[in-house]
């Protein structure tokens, strides 16, 4: 390596002397250990020592568990996977491969909010990181360790693990220092306030502090994170983005919202980041962003002078964008910032900026409970992420999804949803390209019927008044026909479509 380069990224002479290949920091991963390993939602990812420790593996079997901010990318929540090291997994993952392993229950996997899975660490609640892997752009004069595209957990595994690996990314800019404030939370019962009024307010500083002798190794790396695979908007997002903006704009229209809106929050995937494109479209300016993950629609609203701040976990891009926004950092590095999770994610926070957020759901049922995690009630998809931390807490809750899913043979609003993520007490709003459903204040009757108007179509809706009429003649506060309410599940997994067929041929 460029011994200028070197000096450039490691500015604390002392720990140039740990420099070291992946195969020789995976050495220090031994087997029953528990790894901290940097990445959020494929963002700042680890990239060679995991993959180190996969091939060592081959030859010196393990078992490790593992930790995360969020998801892993660069193959190696599947290499992991594949290889048959991996125990245990936490908090939230994307991978198919892993996404297998965990429903066959080959892998056990820890669903927490992804404000919580830190602060159990700190608090000895569970087990200790033994090793910690994390990336890197740096290292300052005082030793602080600069973050790459993402925070996560990272600043609680260096505070609780044994040892620390330093992956020291090449491909970020070193523009990127001063893009970060970390700043930990304190404990109760002397917890006190986080000073932060908005998006753009700093708490703490530039780099995690590491004692220097706790770091066992640094391993150079020259490789971008796996970008994003997220669709581009479709007619669907676009009629879903379009029922956004009609409500934000009668918002603002009876006072309750300026055009500035309030601090948005946007989840990860394609639903949610083509919504928030849409919002281009809108009459909003000086918005701003607190959020978990910014993908390419906030890149896109800064860009088009719509967004004037934006503060998160991670940055998870597609590749075109990553190029545009990494080669170019300067552009964009007063208008975001990067915190840890355990920050991005506050409830403390999130309450006091009042946001909106706007999060997916798998399925929502007619009183308006949320599923996004479980298909058919059983079968891990990816975890409950960040949204159960801001729909809680937040100004307005909003759900997004299309109303209907392979080619229609599936309805994302259904009489009953056989797993809960998020009750019908935190959702605000529930939006499909039909229409959107204005849940506030509405008892359970009520939302059924703003449900199923605003946000069904075709055979499904018919289905649904259906059952709500047959349930409403049963009586009680939130009435259901307990022997039907997860039939529409049942007939997907005997036939493959939700649809009852026998009733359409009878209509026919």
């Amino acid at each position: 390596m460029n011994t200028d380069v070197l000096q450039k990224r490691i500015r604390l002479p002392e720990l140039r002397k740990k420099v070291t290949s992946p195969e020789a920091a995976a050495e220090f991963i031994k087997d029953g250990m528990k790894v901290g390993m940097s990445g959020f939602t494929l963002a700042g990812s680890v990239k060679s020592v995991p993959h180190a420790i996969v091939k060592r593996a081959a030859t010196h079997p393990l078992k490790i568990s593992v930790v995360t901010g969020a998801s892993l990318g660069n193959d190696v929540d599947s290499a992991m996977a594949n290889a048959g090291i991996m125990s245990k997994r936490a908090p939230f993952q994307t991978d198919r491969t892993l996404r297998n392993a965990i429903n066959r229950g080959e892998v056990m996997y820890v669903d927490n909010h992804l404000s919580e899975t830190g602060e159990q660490l700190r608090k000895q609640q569970v087990k200790k990181v033994d090793v910690a892997i994390l990336e890197a752009v740096s290292i300052t004069e005082n030793g602080e360790i600069i973050p790459t595209a993402s925070v996560g957990n990272n600043e609680i595994f260096a505070e609780t693990a044994d040892k620390v690996i330093i992956e020291l990314n090449l491909s970020y800019p070193l523009e990127m220092e001063g893009a970060h404030d970390i700043y930990c939370a304190t404990h109760f019962p002397t917890a006190v306030p986080i000073n932060i009024m908005k998006p753009s307010d700093r708490a703490g500083s530039i780099g995690i502090r590491i004692p220097p002798e706790k770091i066992a190794a640094i391993v150079i790396t020259d490789e971008m994170d796996t970008p994003s695979q997220n669709l581009p908007p479709d007619a669907e997002t676009a009629q879903i983005a379009g029922h956004l903006i009609e409500f934000f704009k009668n918002e603002i229209k009876q006072g309750r919202l300026t055009e500035s809106l309030r601090p948005l929050q946007a989840g990860i995937g394609t639903i949610a980041n083509a919504v928030m494109s849409g919002l281009k479209t809108g009459p909003f300016k000086h918005l701003t962003m607190y959020s978990e993950v910014m993908q390419d629609s906030t890149f896109e609203l800064i860009d088009a002078g719509m967004m004037d701040f934006a503060a998160a976990t991670a940055i998870t891009l597609s590749d075109k964008k990553s190029r545009e926004v990494f080669g170019n950092f300067a552009k964009y590095k007063d208008h975001i910032l990067l915190r840890p999770q355990r920050i991005s994610n506050h409830p403390e926070i999130v309450q006091r900026l009042g946001l909106i957020t706007i999060n997916t759901a798998l399925e929502v049922d007619i009183y308006g409970h949320v599923n996004s995690t479980h298909v058919m009630g059983t079968h891990m998809m990816n975890g409950i992420g960040g949204s159960g931390d801001f729909t809680h807490n937040a100004h307005t809750a909003i759900f997004v999804t299309k109303s209907v899913a392979k080619d229609g043979l599936i309805s994302s609003i259904v009489p009953m949803v056989p797993h809960v993520d998020h009750t019908e007490h935190d959702v605000d709003i529930l939006v499909t390209e039909v229409g959107l459903a204005d849940l506030r204040g509405l008892a359970p009757r009520e939302r059924a019927q703003a449900i199923i108007n605003n946000c069904v179509q075709g055979e499904y809706k018919t289905m649904l008044q259906e059952y709500v009429a047959e349930a409403n003649l049963r009586g009680g506060q939130t009435p259901h026909v307990l022997e039907k309410a997860l039939s529409w599940h049942q007939r997907l997994y005997e036939t493959g479509s939700m649809k009852d067929e026998v009733k359409l041929t009878q209509v026919a």
